[in-house]
């Protein structure tokens, strides 16, 4: 489903007429949301590109965030890896969209994690 839900997204971003494309811009980095679901507890976490962080026993890394030019403060689109201290292979690796999350999603028993938007020079939002 994952893999589905990755291709139609590249399908839509790629596929699209020149006209109908959005201009985007890179961010310095992200505001992702997490979720631990046995204690509910709710953390807003700040990453810059390639940095990352440990949500229990998981490592969150954001790879790139990337936001419409037109819209600053609009949708964001964040490249996520995460990965569990358990397995090698990541348990998540790929697009995640602020305004569909269920889109593109982490599947842990656990966990939900989640981007709420890039993290932008206040100049670039007026």
């Amino acid at each position: 489903m994952k893999r589905l839900a990755e291709a139609l997204f590249a399908l839509l971003i790629l596929g699209l007429p020149a006209k109908a494309e959005i201009a985007t811009a890179q961010a310095d980095g992200a505001v992702l949301r997490t979720l631990d679901k046995v204690s509910g507890t709710i953390t807003d976490q700040t990453l810059l590109q390639e940095m990352t962080t440990q949500v229990g026993n998981l490592s969150v890394t954001l790879s790139e965030c990337r936001y419409p030019i037109d819209n600053p403060a609009g949708d964001a689109f964040a490249r996520i890896i995460i990965r569990s201290d358990k397995q090698t292979a990541p348990v998540f690796q790929g697009w995640m969209i602020a305004s569909s999350p269920a889109l593109s999603s982490l599947d842990h028993a656990r966990y939900d994690v989640w981007v709420l938007r890039c993290t932008i020079p206040e100049a670039d939002t007026e």
